[in-house]
């Protein structure tokens, strides 16, 4: 009896599945409503995604923290060989606020 019950539930929330997803993708697939849909999902969603993360940004900017004290441990930042420019310590990439140098954090 149980899984005849279920089984009739299961196949009336197929069918109303079935049934809400042929509304939509009726809609949805004329040009009128891909435009629509296109348009409110970016401006509700996109657009005050991007400000929320741009507020987010800087707000994490404006804190000001102190870096922890570099531990140079002996397997970290270990230079076989001079990088091929500049003073040959510096990475590609370096960021002298952010980037410690196998000596320690540079002085502004």
């Amino acid at each position: 009896m149980a899984v005849t019950a279920s089984g009739r539930l299961l196949a009336q929330l197929g069918q109303v599945h079935a049934a809400a997803r042929r509304s939509f993708a009726s809609s949805a697939h004329t040009e009128e409503g891909l435009g629509r849909m296109w348009r409110t999902l970016t401006f509700f969603v996109a657009l005050p995604g991007v400000a929320v993360s741009m507020l987010n940004a800087y707000l994490k900017s404006r804190e000001h923290h102190e870096w922890p004290e570099l531990v140079p441990y002996p397997h970290l930042r270990i230079r076989t060989k001079p990088f091929p420019w500049g003073d040959g310590n510096h990475t590609l990439f370096h960021n002298h606020h952010v980037n410690p140098l196998p000596t320690g954090y540079e002085d502004d």
